[in-house]
């Protein structure tokens, strides 16, 4: 696991009448949640989930990929952004899908419709200070089987298209899939 104790303690030479003196590096509120969520979070991680940090010492930056194991999205491979930004727990992280797939709860730029996600939410089930990261990837590995919610779409063409012919959205998930695959 990673160890921020040393990334934090960096020394910061500091000279008193020629004497240099370390000074310990303020580790934020943030960073000290992030030890333990990320970890609880590994620990925690659905099947269909992995996750990449591209610099093992930035805790507030991962690429989460999900690769559903059931339903209309089997087979494909969906990576999204996650970015803890300082005030963190008391707002959500960031989150943006990387891949161009055919969702009614994720549109073409990449936002997502998620309540976890949102500060405030009508429904009750926004952000809130009790929530981790491991609650984040449950939701995002979630939108693709029973968090799925057509009746409150972000793209309304993928919903209606759902509502209208499920086979012709069948048949489009699966055109996104192979173009994410480079198929097409």
């Amino acid at each position: 696991m990673i160890t921020l104790n040393r990334k934090f303690k960096k020394e910061n030479p500091e000279s008193t009448n020629g004497v240099t003196v370390d000074v310990p590096k303020r580790i934020s509120v943030r960073d000290k949640l992030l030890v333990k969520e990320v970890q609880e979070m590994n620990e925690n991680l659905p099947t269909t989930c992995s996750v990449h940090f591209e610099d093992p010492n930035v805790l507030s930056e991962f690429i989460l990929t999900v690769t559903p194991d059931e339903g209309y999205w089997l087979g494909g491979i969906f990576k999204f952004s996650v970015f803890v930004t300082e005030d963190y727990n008391m707002a959500p992280p960031k989150v943006k899908c990387l891949t161009k797939l055919w969702h009614p709860n994720i549109n073409v730029d990449g936002d997502i419709c998620l309540s976890l996600l949102r500060q405030t939410s009508i429904d009750e089930h926004g952000w809130a200070p009790t929530r981790r990261l491991k609650d984040v990837v449950w939701g995002l590995n979630s939108l693709f089987t029973d968090l799925l919610n057509f009746e409150d779409p972000l793209n309304i063409e993928a919903a209606e298209l759902y509502k209208q012919n499920k086979k012709e959205f069948q048949v489009k998930v699966q055109e996104y899939i192979a173009i994410s695959k480079g198929k097409r």
